[in-house]
Parts: C-alpha cells; sequence; structure tokens
C-alpha cells in the first residue's frame, strides 16, 4: 500500500510533529508511513483521513501484482 500523506500535509502545512499529535502516535509513525514502511490500522487511516478531510481512497492506494 502508498500513500501521499506528504502531499496532504504539504497542502494543510503541518509537520510530521503536527499530525503525529492530532492521532496521537508519534513523529516516527508518521515518517514510517510516508516512507510506506507502515501500513497504518484501519482505525489509525480513518483518523488520517478525518483531519485531511478526504476518504480514505485518496489517501492510501492499494498496489495490485499483476
Amino acid at each position: 500500500m502508498t500513500n501521499n500523506l506528504k502531499v496532504q500535509r504539504a497542502i494543510k502545512d503541518i509537520t510530521q510533529e503536527d499530525l503525529a499529535k492530532l492521532i496521537s502516535v508519534s513523529r516516527q509513525t508518521i515518517n514510517a508511513m510516508e516512507k510506506n514502511k507502515y501500513v497504518p490500522s484501519t482505525v489509525l487511516a480513518l483518523k488520517l483521513a478525518k483531519v485531511f478531510n478526504q476518504p480514505v481512497e485518496a489517501i492510501f492506494f492499494l498496489e495490485v501484482d499483476d
């Protein structure tokens, strides 16, 4: 799964630290998600969608292997 968290943060002009505080995780968790090294839980994905006022599908993308 990939995401556009970094783009979404840039649009809202918030730092990794700010976003982490908003959803009660560490900055390292945000960093790992942005680098596609961590796949968030459904609850965490929904929290992120709420922060960015976007559907989950606008932030996270499932990679399909052919």
